[in-house]
């Protein structure tokens, strides 16, 4: 046996059996609550919360723990935000575009129409300084924000009739969020938010004649198909959707720097676990779908086209009215121009001939 193999590994081991109950002992014992804006049966949604509290209860050995709620436990699902800017939840994980009724900006940090999608959204937050302005923003409301998830590109809707022509909108009924619902109003639809939960009853009630979601997966434990069989893509009002982890400022500035770290590493982890598992399981739920009846269809270049002008003034009358928006469309606009460009030259060119030869 080479004895000084086993001295330094006994050595280079004490240390850290040493400092480990010592850091231990050093920490506070926190239990908070965070409520989702969505229900439990969202398991990707609902369960990427309980991963984070799982994670950073691991990364604080037990003493900083997360107690989670579903949507409706303590507050109603559109409504984390006001508990955890008021204190009564420590944090929530939600979608700010949820609250553009507060401010238009919010838009900027979940989804906007004809924008970023994800990995464009990530190098917008973490290096175009989308991050900064989401700071300053929630800074107003009393709360920290932690990019915390993303659907990737979501789907564009369900709908009880064919949606073909421009003409097919007017009047329609539709479960939308974010600014999506203003674009689709300067097109003649009837938009409305409706919490996720409370969607199907909606829709099975002739209460809306539409919803739009996340996608397959999601889509298919809703049941939306059961009583609208057509499903619509692509969501060009959320070619990404990014979630955040939203916590009271005051009580985010208290916590132990550990505590800190522990949330936004959790949070990092989160924020590229979900759009994974999507792409995992999508895929498969939509087959299911088209096979229990969804008749798959794709929104017609005349709707397209109708939209994305509506997109287009939209952004101006925003701008015009709003200094905040004017600043961060400002940023953005470029933004997505330069990205776009980009993603042409190399993902673009390889989707477009890959995946139809894939096809054949």
């Amino acid at each position: 046996m080479n004895r000084r193999l086993v001295l330094g590994a006994a050595a280079a081991a004490a240390p850290a059996a040493l400092a480990s109950p010592a850091l231990a002992q050093s920490l506070p014992e926190l239990r908070w609550r965070f409520q989702s804006s969505f229900p439990r049966n969202l398991d990707v949604l609902y369960g990427t919360l309980e991963k984070v509290a799982a994670r950073v209860a691991a990364l604080t050995e037990n003493k900083f723990r997360i107690q989670t709620f579903q949507a409706g436990e303590i507050v109603p699902g559109l409504q984390v935000l006001d508990a955890v800017q008021a204190g009564t939840l420590e944090g929530g994980h939600t979608a700010t575009y949820w609250y553009i009724g507060k401010e238009p900006s919010f838009a900027f940090f979940t989804a906007m129409p004809f924008g970023l999608n994800t990995r464009q959204t990530t190098a917008w937050l973490r290096h175009g300084g989308g991050n900064q302005f989401a700071d300053q923003l929630l800074a107003d409301y009393n709360c920290v924000g932690l990019p915390c998830g993303d659907t990737g590109a979501q789907m564009g809707g369900w709908f009880r009739q064919e949606i073909r022509t421009a003409q097919d909108v007017q009047g329609l009924k539709f479960r939308i969020s974010g600014l999506a619902g203003e674009v689709f109003k300067r097109m003649g639809a009837n938009p409305t938010l409706v919490a996720p939960a409370d969607i199907y009853p909606s829709l099975e009630r002739g209460t809306i004649d539409a919803t739009e979601f996340t996608g397959p997966h999601d889509d298919e434990r809703l049941g939306f198909f059961r009583v609208a069989r057509f499903y619509y893509a692509p969501g060009f009002f959320e070619p990404a959707a990014r979630l955040h982890l939203l916590i009271n400022k005051r009580s985010f500035d208290a916590l132990p720097a550990l505590y800190k770290e522990a949330l936004t590493i959790a949070c990092a982890e989160a924020d590229s676990e979900m759009v994974s598992r999507y792409d995992h399981l999508n895929p498969i739920a939509l087959r299911r779908l088209v096979a229990a009846g969804a008749q798959l269809r794709f929104y017609s270049r005349e709707i397209l086209q109708l939209a994305w002008r509506s997109n287009e003034a939209l952004m101006a009358d925003l701008a015009s009215q709003n200094p905040r928006f004017k600043t961060i469309w400002d940023n953005y606009r470029p933004y997505r121009g330069e990205l776009f460009q980009w993603f042409r030259v190399a993902e673009n060119s390889y989707d477009n001939f890959a995946f139809q030869a894939a096809a054949n």
